[in-house]
C-alpha cells in the first residue's frame, strides 16, 4: 500500500499509476474484458452476493454507493481528483470524469492496495474529443469500438485515462482523477464487484 506522498512522486498526469504488470495487461490485452485475479482474502462485513450489481459515485457528496438493481446495498466515502469540480476534459486536468462507464479490469497488485479500472474515456468523451480536435478520427473510432465490445478504451490519448477506483485512503481530494477509498472499503468492493459492472459517476 502506498501513501499519498508516494502517489505524488509516482502518479502519471493522465490518471492514477498502477504497477507495471497492470499497465502492460491493460495496454496490450485486446480480448474481452477479464479479471486479473479472484477474491482477496476477506475478514468480515463483506458485501453480499448480488444479482445485478452497479456502482454510483456522487462527486458532490464524495460518496460511492453499491446497488443490487434498485436496492441500495452499501455506501462508502471517496476522495476525488485534485481538481474535483466539473467533468474530466483532458489529460492532466485533475478531474474525475462524469458519465456512464463499466469496470473493465481488476488489479490485485495495485500501488494503492487494490483497484478496479473504470472505462474512461467513453463514447460521449470520444465524440467531444473529436469535435474539439483533441483526438483523431482513428482514436475516436477505437474508443467507440472498445466501448461497444466492453473492452478497455485507449488510455493514452489527449482525453486522459488510467481512471480507477482504488485504495490509499480518503480525506482531501488527492488523486489525478481516480476515486480513492479506504483500503478496507475497496477490499469489500473488489471482492463483490465483477468485471463489466456498470459505473455511473454523477456531478
Amino acid at each position: 500500500m502506498c501513501r499519498i506522498a508516494a502517489f505524488v512522486i509516482l502518479a502519471f498526469a493522465a490518471g492514477c499509476t498502477e504497477t507495471n504488470s497492470m499497465q502492460s495487461q491493460d495496454v496490450i490485452n485486446s480480448s474481452p474484458i477479464q479479471a486479473l485475479a479472484g477474491e482477496v482474502e476477506s475478514i468480515d462485513d463483506e458485501l453480499p452476493e448480488m444479482a445485478t450489481p452497479r456502482i454510483v459515485v456522487e462527486k458532490a457528496k464524495r460518496q460511492l454507493s453499491v446497488f443490487d438493481g434498485e436496492k441500495l446495498v452499501r455506501t462508502f466515502k471517496v476522495s476525488l481528483g485534485f481538481s474535483p469540480n466539473g467533468d474530466k476534459d483532458r489529460e492532466g486536468d485533475g478531474r474525475t470524469p462524469e458519465g456512464q462507464f463499466y469496470i473493465y479490469t481488476k488489479n490485485p497488485k495495485s500501488q494503492y492496495y487494490l483497484s478496479l479500472g473504470v472505462s474512461y474515456p467513453g463514447s460521449e468523451d470520444a465524440e467531444r474529443g473529436l469535435r474539439d480536435g483533441l483526438i483523431s478520427k482513428e482514436q475516436h473510432d477505437a474508443i467507440i469500438e472498445a466501448v461497444r465490445q466492453k473492452k478497455m478504451p485507449p488510455q493514452y490519448t489527449a482525453l486522459g485515462g488510467l481512471i480507477y477506483l482504488h485504495g490509499g485512503g480518503t480525506g482531501k481530494d488527492w488523486t489525478y482523477g481516480c476515486a480513492a477509498l479506504a483500503d478496507e472499503d475497496i477490499r469489500k468492493i473488489f471482492n463483490a464487484i465483477p468485471i463489466g459492472t456498470p459505473v455511473t459517476i454523477l456531478p
